[in-house]
C-alpha cells in the first residue's frame, strides 16, 4: 500500500514539473505584408465677393481652385521608388467678363534609385517627370487665340543620376549629367509660330507656309533638382521645389529655371491656408508685346506666379 502510494505521489510531481516547464507561444501573422506608402490629397479653394448698393463699387467674383496629390512610394531595402501626380486646375467667374483660367497644372514625377547598402544616402537614380495643362491659355482679354493648350506645351524629362535622400531633414538632392528634355507643342497653329522653342514654319514672301513647324524639340543636358518638404513651425510645412537644367548643345550654361514653394498651413484637419509662389525662367520661351497695335516678340523674361489661398483638404 506504501509502495503504491509513493508512486502516485511520483507521477503526480512529475506531471506539475512538465505542466510548470510548457510555455504557450502565440504568433500573429499579418494579413500582408506591403511595402508600399500612399498618400492622397484633395482640396478645393474657394475666394468669393459680392456688392449690395456698395458705395465705392467693385464687381461680384468667384475664384475656384481645385487641387490633387497622389503619392505612392515602394521602400525595401536598397530599393526607393517614388511616384507623384499632381493635378490643380482654378478659374474665376467675375461680373461682366467671361470666366478666365486662374491655374492649370498637370504634373508626373517618378524617380527610381537603389543604393548599395542599407546605411548610404546615396541612390543611382533614373528620373522621369512629365507637365502639361488641362485646358487653353489666352492672352485676356483676347479670347479668340489660344496661346498655349493641352500638350502644347508638355515637358518630359528622362535621365540617370544620383540622388541623395535624408528622410530626417526631408531632404532630396538629384543631380543627372545626362538627361533628355523633349518639348511638346502638339497645337499646329502654335507649333507654325515657333512657340515655346520649336521650330516655326518657313514660308513665302507673301505668309503662306511652305513647311509647318516642328511639333517637338529635344535637348540633352545637366539636370539638378532640389526638393525639402518638412514641418518648419507647428502646423506649418514647407515644401520647396527647385529644378535647373542646361543643354550642352543649345547655349550651354543657359540655365532654364522652375522654382516652387508652398506653405500649406493646417487650421484644423479639414481646413488649410496656403502660400506659394512659382518663379519659371525659359530661354526658349519668348514673351510678346504689343508695339503699334502690332504684336511682336521681345525675347525671354521670369515668369512669376504667386498664390494665397483658404480651403477645405482632405487627406486619405
Amino acid at each position: 500500500m506504501k509502495t503504491k502510494a509513493c508512486f502516485v505521489a511520483l507521477l503526480l510531481i512529475a506531471f506539475t514539473q512538465i505542466s510548470r516547464s510548457q510555455v504557450l507561444i502565440t504568433t500573429t501573422v499579418p494579413d500582408s505584408i506591403t511595402y508600399w506608402e500612399k498618400t492622397n490629397a484633395l482640396g478645393l479653394d474657394i475666394n468669393q465677393i459680392s456688392f449690395v448698393n456698395w458705395s465705392v463699387g467693385g464687381n461680384n467674383s468667384v475664384t475656384i481652385l481645385g487641387k490633387a496629390n497622389f503619392t505612392r512610394k515602394y521602400v525595401r531595402k536598397n530599393v526607393n521608388w517614388l511616384n507623384e501626380l499632381i493635378l490643380k486646375y482654378g478659374f474665376n467667374s467675375q461680373e461682366g467678363q467671361e470666366t478666365r483660367k486662374t491655374d492649370d497644372q498637370v504634373q508626373f514625377n517618378s524617380t527610381f534609385g537603389y543604393r548599395k547598402d542599407t546605411l548610404s544616402n546615396w541612390y543611382y537614380s533614373a528620373k522621369f517627370n512629365f507637365q502639361t495643362q488641362f485646358a487653353n491659355g489666352y492672352a485676356y482679354p483676347n479670347t479668340t487665340k489660344e496661346i498655349s493648350g493641352p500638350f502644347a506645351p508638355a515637358y518630359i524629362f528622362l535621365g540617370v543620376g544620383s540622388e541623395y535622400i535624408r528622410k530626417d531633414l526631408g531632404l532630396t538632392a538629384y543631380f543627372s549629367p545626362l538627361t533628355d528634355k523633349t518639348t511638346l507643342v502638339l497645337n499646329q497653329d502654335l507649333a507654325d509660330a515657333g512657340a515655346f522653342g520649336v521650330d516655326k514654319a518657313v514660308r513665302d514672301a507673301d505668309g503662306n507656309i511652305i513647311t509647318h513647324g516642328k511639333r517637338s524639340r529635344t535637348e540633352v543636358g545637366i539636370l539638378v533638382t532640389n526638393n525639402i518638404k518638412r514641418q518648419v513651425f507647428k502646423n506649418i510645412m514647407l515644401d520647396n521645389r527647385i529644378t535647373l537644367y542646361t543643354d550642352y548643345l543649345n547655349n550651354f550654361g543657359n540655365i532654364d529655371v522652375n522654382w516652387q514653394l508652398q506653405l500649406d498651413m493646417t487650421v484644423n484637419q479639414y481646413v488649410k491656408a496656403n502660400i506659394g509662389t512659382n518663379i519659371i525662367y525659359d530661354d526658349d520661351v519668348k514673351a510678346t508685346k504689343e508695339v503699334n497695335g502690332t504684336v511682336v516678340q521681345v525675347g525671354p523674361k521670369i515668369q512669376l506666379k504667386q498664390m494665397l489661398g483658404v480651403g477645405l483638404s482632405y487627406t486619405f
